[in-house]
């Protein structure tokens, strides 16, 4: 016991140098984090400024912290080896970097990342000095490939030509093998332009476009889909006349076609569809991925997580009298779902006037539908001429892949079918310039040791052998193989939804709503956020402290509006009020959100895929935003 201390007792308040272990104090604390020949060597200036007097001991500003900030920069450093690794900079730069950011880990990272990315100065070598004899050192590591990934650990961009080392003494540099006026290297066809590989890899094929399908419950919203690809010979005859002896054996005859996307017995039994089916056909111009949402109520955050992957969208009413009054109404689906698509940003909609022939193809009724609707699309933020109406028949298939043929339609009805309107929508343009984004939907174990994670990338490419991170978590990991609709890829692209085998990291630390990201410019995280929310049909005001269900893209997270900042004018965005007690329907405002957990999202300026939120409470929509500002 006579070599123990008693620590409980001690006063770290006084000044005692006979102890080299005291709380906050590191063995690091005399030592560069990554070690380098420069430590060591001679530095005439510095020896005289040294001698001077003027010249500051390394570990000063470490050394006036007290000792709960020793403890908060002991944290922040083993934060910061753990998620990059080590870094070229001494203990006492790291320090100041730390202290200047207020001991903010995630401002300390991207100084520390965007520091490294810059590149070196390189002065001008003296005419009269004659070039070096080549000598590659071996303390300069490349990276193999930018569009690869970055190892973490050694942060220096791939140049097209190895530099020198520098020498820390002269401040001059030994001369590069290729010396012509310091031009910098010519990079690489294509592997620093991710505009150009996009164009590369995709100029042969069609445009791919992912379409979801919306609508009230009952609109024939599978139906319809069903019959479009059947007629597109995407079904095989064989499979199509199964489907309809089963379904005549249930006495569901009407259901044949639903069944080619409703491929589960429940949704079967049941007759609704209850989980996004997917299905792929062409166009003349387009390679369409189709996204067939479920309608009933009770299943709306799928159709949310469906709508997230959608780039334009197709809604489905029906003509019947009393049904489309049903989906339309308040607590109708037809009402909400639009609302929800143009709230996730969904610009261009089509919509299917269906079972118009169980009103004999009236002309008045279509009018009457198609007047409620531009007026309510209008007020919800489409825009009039990105809405297209056409009439049609999903058990029928009239006005479907080719012009109608019904007397009745034709003598009113001159327009172009559903499928030459999916064909005229326009593809959205492709962020692949930006830092990399993926929001994950769906996990599931791969072959071997890997698992597999689905989801759109929202921004960015991804290739084969990149390291990424998986945020909130920051776990790091590497994509084994790359797949969009079972086919085996080496890069995608944004607006992908794509299949990602993941090594390097545990299936349990990765969760649906996650998001994968650039290892060197990653997604923020945070527990709280503002937004600049618009307000719908609410039975009771939202006030301070109001606990809701956040919806962003696939993660749903209770959360509380914990600050009512301002009420804007809904048109110009001014405020009108500030810090109001209520807000009521109708009303836009500015709020703050705060969440019981970290979660990864951006700004909407940002990433506009993960800068928009819904607020749900009791099965029904209640606000829908976009975030303005991350508070960390």
């Amino acid at each position: 016991m006579a070599r123990h201390r008693d620590v409980r007792n001690m006063d770290y308040s006084d000044d005692y140098d006979g102890y080299d272990d005291v709380y906050g104090h590191s063995v690091d604390d005399d030592y560069y984090i990554s070690p380098s020949n420069r430590q060591f060597l001679y530095n005439r200036e510095l020896s005289q400024r040294s001698s001077e007097g003027d010249i500051k001991e390394e570990d000063e500003s470490e050394a006036e912290l007290a000792d709960m900030d020793r403890a908060k920069l002991a944290s922040c450093i083993d934060q910061i080896k753990q998620t990059i690794g080590n870094v070229n900079l001494s203990r006492n730069d790291l320090v100041n970097i730390i202290i200047q950011h207020n001991y903010d880990i995630q401002k300390c990272i991207n100084t520390l990342l965007e520091s490294t990315l810059q590149p070196a100065p390189v002065e001008k070598v003296n005419a009269d000095i004659e070039p070096a004899t080549k000598v590659i050192s071996s303390t300069v590591k490349t990276v193999t490939n930018i569009t690869k990934g970055f190892d973490l650990s050694r942060r220096e961009p791939k140049p097209s030509h190895t530099p020198r080392s520098q020498s820390p003494a002269s401040g001059k540099i030994t001369p590069i093998d290729n010396p012509e006026d310091n031009k910098p290297a010519k990079q690489p066809d294509n592997k620093f332009d991710p505009l150009q590989l996009y164009r590369n890899e995709r100029a042969q094929s069609k445009e791919h476009l992912y379409m979801v399908v919306i609508g009230h419950v009952d609109a024939g919203k599978s139906t319809l889909m069903g019959h479009l690809l059947c007629d597109l010979g995407q079904v095989n005859q064989k499979v199509l006349h199964k489907y309809e002896q089963e379904s005549k054996k249930l006495g569901k005859q009407s259901f044949m076609y639903a069944w080619v996307l409703d491929e589960t017995g429940e949704e079967r039994n049941r007759g609704i569809t209850m989980d996004v089916g997917r299905f792929q056909f062409e166009t003349a111009t387009k390679c369409v991925t189709l996204l067939d949402a479920p309608g009933h109520k009770d299943f709306i955050p799928n159709m949310i997580a469906g709508a997230g992957q959608a780039d334009v969208a197709l809604l489905a009413v029906d003509a019947n009298r009393g049904e489309f009054e049903a989906g339309f109404d308040y607590g109708g689906q037809t009402r909400e779902h639009a609302l929800l698509v143009r709230s996730l940003g969904v610009s261009q909609l089509a919509v299917a006037v269906n079972k118009l022939d169980t009103v004999s193809w009236s002309r008045e009724r279509f009018d009457e539908i198609v007047d409620k609707l531009k007026t309510f699309l209008k007020k919800v933020g489409f825009k009039e001429s990105d809405v297209r109406f056409v009439p049609c028949s999903g058990l029928t298939g009239q006005n479907l892949t080719a012009g109608p043929t019904e007397s009745e339609l034709l003598e009113w009805y001159h327009g172009p079918c559903l499928l030459d309107i999916i064909d005229q929508f326009r593809s959205p343009e492709r962020p692949v310039s930006k830092p990399f984004r993926l929001s994950i939907n769906d996990i599931f174990k791969g072959t071997g040791t890997s698992f597999c994670v689905s989801g759109r990338v929202e921004n960015g490419t991804l290739s084969v052998g990149d390291k990424i991170l998986v945020c909130p978590s920051r776990e790091s990991a590497v994509v084994k193989s790359l797949w969009i609709e079972e086919a085996s890829k080496s890069v995608v692209f944004a607006g992908d939804q794509v299949t990602v085998a993941l090594s390097g990291v545990e299936m349990q630390n990765v969760s649906v709503g996650n998001v994968l990201c650039d290892a060197l410019r990653p997604v923020q995280v945070a527990m709280k956020f503002r937004a600049r929310i618009v307000v719908f049909d609410v039975a009771v005001p939202i006030t301070r402290g109001y606990s809701v269900v956040l919806h962003h893209q696939s993660l749903v997270e209770p959360v509380v509006v914990s600050r009512l900042i301002s009420e804007l004018n809904k048109s110009t965005g001014e405020v009108e009020k500030k810090h109001p007690r209520f807000l009521k329907k109708q009303a836009s405002a500015l709020v703050e959100i705060q969440a019981s957990r970290p979660i990864a999202l951006e700004l909407y300026s940002e990433c506009k895929e993960l800068g928009r939120v819904m607020l749900r409470l009791g099965g029904v929509t209640i606000a829908a935003g976009v975030i303005t500002q991350i508070v960390l």
